[in-house]
């Protein structure tokens, strides 16, 4: 069964489902810094994303714990860090704008390299799905806290123009 989920043509169709995506995420971030930011336009991405979850009902992409915890927690640790300390919100008068960042495209093309790069070391380990579970979690890992920061940023230039 697991050598039926890793054909070559799903391992090229993979990388371009991750090429879209990445590009698209991308494309957004540049378009969101154009438009003010809400609480709940720095919220509603993560509840979005914790929808992929599902796919661990479906035994074919079922992981190891430890492996799962572990990119959860690389994400956590490693990844969100940069995008923590390279985004800012900034008012604009009565707005708060999500300051552009260069740091995130580099960060998202730099994930992508490296899911690329350990790509053939992972397979040998597990299928092309559990794989994508993998850097799915290492995304969601990152995704949090990066969202975390962004909603104590906004609430805190929110308190400063209630305070003016």
């Amino acid at each position: 069964m697991m050598q039926q989920l890793s054909t070559p043509l799903l391992q090229i169709g993979a990388i371009i489902v991750s090429m879209l995506a990445g590009s698209f995420l991308i494309f957004m971030r540049i378009r969101a810094g154009k438009q003010p930011t809400s609480l709940r336009k720095i919220i509603i991405p993560p509840l979005g994303m914790a929808t992929g979850f599902i796919m661990f009902a479906f035994p074919f992409m079922h992981i190891p714990l430890l492996w799962g915890f572990s990119a959860f927690g690389t994400g956590m640790l490693i990844f969100a860090f940069p995008l923590i300390v390279t985004t800012r919100l900034e008012k604009v008068d009565a707005d708060i704008y999500v300051k552009r960042s260069k740091a995130f495209i580099f960060i998202m093309v730099t994930l992508f390299i490296i899911r690329l790069s350990l790509h053939t070391v992972v397979e040998q380990y597990m299928s092309i799905p559990q794989t994508g579970a993998i850097f799915y979690l290492l995304a969601f890992g990152m995704i949090i806290p990066w969202r975390l920061a962004m909603i104590s940023d906004y609430v805190r230039l929110q308190k400063v123009e209630a305070a003016n």
